[in-house]
């Protein structure tokens, strides 16, 4: 079974070849719209941005991930039961106290971020804190807590804004191969690529954040039950959380990912298989079950 140290040496892995992976795929769309364009400053803008953006992603995703959420700083002082239940399970799990931040929100969600476990926070909404009881509440926690010393924050941040900067990259370089340069010496070849680019760049991307995402939640739970040694609390948190319908208010797709359960709710049109294929957190029907498995 995966402790809350196993896979610490395999994200950060995986992170740098997310970020190798993206700048030699920007790069290279660089070096072959430049080509197409017969414009050699296309390629040193696209290295230009990559490089930018993956500099940003390392050191401000947990800025951005923070402001977008609307989460507010909290103190011992304001927040007193749960400060010393994160710092509590803290030491623990032998990590460092995260900051903490609440979110205004009537939904039941949480979610940790950070680019290590020495510059990790955590942020929890009212609506968890008002919902559980405290075995549940110190299931959250812990699992968050997973998150951070598994450093799974890393390598999702970077990775969902990585692919998020090559969804736009390919939506320009569609664009400028369907409407750019001379009409009289385009190949109909090149606007087939073009629409190609513009409506599976997006889906690229999408799929890669689902694919990140999944199992670091798996492992999360497992990782979190084994830290509070109470699975059962994580499972009811998890139930009552899921059973909640409505949406967050800052809910966004850059950051949905993050939190412990979809921000955006349960309700959807979309048939349940087809929202369990492209959600970004695995059915929480299963998450409970497993979790029962540690239990038995």
């Amino acid at each position: 079974m995966a402790t809350i140290y196993t896979q610490q040496a395999k994200n950060v892995r995986k992170t740098w070849m997310i970020m190798i992976v993206f700048l030699s795929t920007v790069v290279g769309v660089g070096y072959i719209a430049s080509q197409y364009f017969g414009n050699s400053y296309i390629l040193y803008i696209a290295i230009g941005m990559s490089l930018l953006m993956n500099v940003g992603s390392y050191w401000f995703s947990d800025k951005l991930a923070i402001k977008a959420s609307g989460a507010k700083a909290t103190t011992r002082a304001d927040n007193p039961d749960l400060w010393n239940m994160v710092e509590n399970l803290s030491i623990t799990a032998g990590l460092p106290m995260p900051k903490l931040y609440i979110i205004n929100d009537a939904a039941p969600n949480a979610f940790a971020t950070g680019r290590d476990k020495n510059h990790s926070a955590i942020a929890v909404t009212t609506g968890l804190i008002e919902l559980l009881d405290k075995p549940e509440l110190e299931g959250v926690v812990a699992h968050e807590l997973a998150h951070i010393g598994n450093r799974d924050i890393l390598v999702m941040s970077v990775a969902v804004i990585l692919v998020g900067f090559i969804a736009i990259l390919a939506d320009m370089i569609g664009r400028m191969a369907m409407f750019g340069g001379n009409s009289d010496n385009k190949h109909p070849f090149a606007i087939v690529i073009g629409v190609l680019i513009m409506f599976l760049g997006p889906l690229a991307a999408q799929l890669m954040q689902m694919a990140v995402s999944r199992k670091r939640e798996y492992l999360a739970d497992a990782s979190g039950a084994l830290l509070t040694r109470y699975p059962e609390g994580l499972a009811g948190a998890l139930e009552k959380i899921g059973s909640y319908s409505q949406p967050m208010k800052t809910a966004n797709s850059a950051t949905a990912h993050m939190f412990i359960s979809n921000p955006f709710g349960t309700k959807s049109k979309s048939g349940k298989i087809l929202r369990n294929m492209f959600s970004t957190h695995p059915p929480m029907e299963q998450r409970v079950a497993l979790l029962r498995e540690m239990s038995l």
